[in-house]
């Protein structure tokens, strides 16, 4: 008898673990996620990237607002789970749908548990400047990744990482160890082990104006902020009023002379580069966007608007 599985995901991160499920033919009876939501410029609806995986597979889809009052958890109930997968779900499951599947709701959280609790584990790793990430399948209950854990897998972090890279490569870890994890759990081989409350850390939601750029700040506290925020928001600054985005950059070690957002040229560099003064060395920056204009190389930039060398950035809001 194949095991009934509920899913429940929404980004692009969550997909993998998805097309696991079913490339190992459990029986995905149901996919849970959020409601599709406006998006660009004409504000249409939009479904999310687990909706588009789960209609591609031809399977049910359901996208309640809440999980919280009793006939969604009898809606659940009715679909006789024997296992709750949740991966960047995006609500917080109350007890009486943790109650309802034979094997718990088992959720996979990308980092390595009781490190970065919270909805943003992945930046937050890259800011801290860590060498190491991974991710952790535990067994929900009702706190905020407070669940026992069953199963861990360490990812290393490349200095070129972004949010978006290393997001990818989670999302592909968790769905292996999904793979590994799942059914050894249902075979009862696993015993999950409590977490080290001791160790506990949160993590706090990125906002807009995070990706602001106070260039007083280090060049590697910028290089990793630049990193943590790629996608969004995006690191930025003002240059001439106008909103300039830095998309790659990199620290390098040199002596500056302490003019925080001073753009210089480093014709001398091997290769040459367009360099910007910071609290505690200097950022190379490799890629910009000027508002409204498309992304190019800043060297690029620098040869197209002669007076930004000599300029003094400011960091916007």
């Amino acid at each position: 008898m194949s095991t009934r599985v509920v899913f429940m995901g929404t980004p692009e991160f969550s997909v993998p673990a998805l097309e696991q499920l079913s490339r190992d033919e459990y029986e995905v009876v149901a996919v849970y996620t959020q409601p599709d939501k406006p998006e660009g410029r004409g504000r249409v609806l939009t479904p999310s990237p687990v909706k588009k995986a789960a209609l591609r597979q031809r399977l049910e889809v359901l996208q309640p607002v809440s999980l919280r009052d009793h006939a969604e958890a009898e809606r659940l109930a009715a679909l006789r789970p024997d296992v709750v997968v949740v991966a960047a779900y995006g609500q917080i499951l109350p007890q009486r749908i943790l109650d309802i599947p034979a094997f718990g709701c088992l959720n996979i959280h990308p980092s390595l548990l009781p490190g970065y609790r919270g909805a943003t584990p992945i930046p937050a790793a890259i800011l801290a400047g860590d060498e190491d990430t991974g991710v952790t399948i535990m067994l929900m209950d009702a706190g905020m990744d407070t669940g026992p854990v069953i199963s861990q897998f360490v990812v290393g972090i490349e200095p070129e990482d972004t949010t978006a890279s290393l997001t990818v490569r989670l999302a592909q870890a968790g769905a292996r160890l999904l793979e590994e994890t799942l059914p050894l759990w249902l075979d009862r081989s696993l015993a999950p082990q409590p977490q080290d409350e001791s160790k506990a850390t949160y993590t706090t939601p990125v906002a807009k104006k995070d990706g602001a750029i106070d260039w007083r700040l280090s060049a590697s506290e910028i290089w990793r902020r630049v990193r943590a925020f790629n996608p969004w928001p995006g690191c930025y600054t003002l240059w001439q009023g106008k909103l300039l985005r830095i998309h790659e950059a990199v620290p390098l070690h040199k002596e500056s002379d302490t003019v925080p957002g001073l753009v210089i040229a480093l014709e001398s560099g091997n290769p040459p580069m367009v360099g910007v003064e910071t609290g505690d060395g200097i950022l190379g920056l490799l890629t910009v966007q000027l508002e409204g204009k498309r992304a190019i190389p800043a060297l690029e930039f620098l040869r197209g608007q002669r007076d930004f060398e000599g300029a003094v950035l400011g960091g916007g809001n």
